[in-house]
């Protein structure tokens, strides 16, 4: 399986047009194999027209929930005009998508309904995809404790600062160094996207950081295989 991120920023970015380094990030989205798109957000197009990434290949589209930096009504239509399927996905339920079985899981993000995680399986190999969110709901760890997983993508909003009350709805860093502690025997890979502009240093000073965790800090454009 392969994922690639065509956008690893939160809310908070504003217009990164044109850019490829490492330290500009576009609103959040992820496309598994190049086939399963995860939130059709406004970046986009734009990331495809950056990056030279042909949205053709995309076949399928889920979200996470509605707020606007995840979901894109304008973007969802123009991938539908070039023939990807949109599965609109409800917490608790497991569906069957191209080649995916993808389980929709409650998230933890008090300020959005419809919220849900998803864990992609392609019959072999297991992408748990957690943003936004806080800690951890009981039902997801349960899942993951019975479930191999490859690969775990963690929403890293907050960055270091403690003591913010955002800490209810998003994870800061010492929260995910906590579940990384808990959920290591279960889960292969860490990684975290969703990065907030005003609450982040360098992507250089984030990973490395990170590194000694053992976890990965995405950026736009990052591909992985696992």
């Amino acid at each position: 399986m392969k994922l690639r991120f065509l956008g690893t920023g939160a809310a908070d970015w504003g217009d990164v047009t044109g850019h490829t380094d490492r330290d500009h990030r576009r609103l959040s989205s992820a496309a598994v194999d190049d086939i399963l798109l995860i939130d059709p957000g406004p970046c986009v197009r734009e990331f495809a027209r950056t990056f030279g990434y042909d949205l053709h290949q995309i076949k399928y589209v889920i979200n996470t929930h509605p707020h606007g930096d995840h979901f894109n009504a304008d973007t969802l239509d123009y991938l539908k005009s070039l023939g990807a399927e949109y599965i609109d996905c409800a917490a608790g339920n497991v569906y069957e998508i191209g080649g995916y079985t993808v389980t929709a899981l409650p998230g933890n993000h008090g300020t959005a309904t419809r919220v849900q995680h998803f864990v992609i399986d392609d019959g072999g190999t297991k992408l748990f995809y957690a943003l936004d969110a806080a800690w951890l709901l009981y039902e997801e760890f349960q899942y993951i404790r019975k479930n191999r997983i490859a690969l775990a993508v963690f929403d890293g909003t907050i960055g270091e600062a403690e003591g913010d009350y955002r800490i209810f709805e998003h994870n800061n860093l010492r929260m995910v160094r906590e579940m990384k502690l808990t959920l290591a025997p279960y889960i292969e890979r860490f990684y975290i996207s969703h990065l907030a502009r005003t609450l982040h240093p360098s992507h250089d000073e984030v990973a490395a950081s990170l590194e000694k965790d053992g976890i990965g800090a995405a950026y736009d454009g990052l591909l992985l295989e696992f």
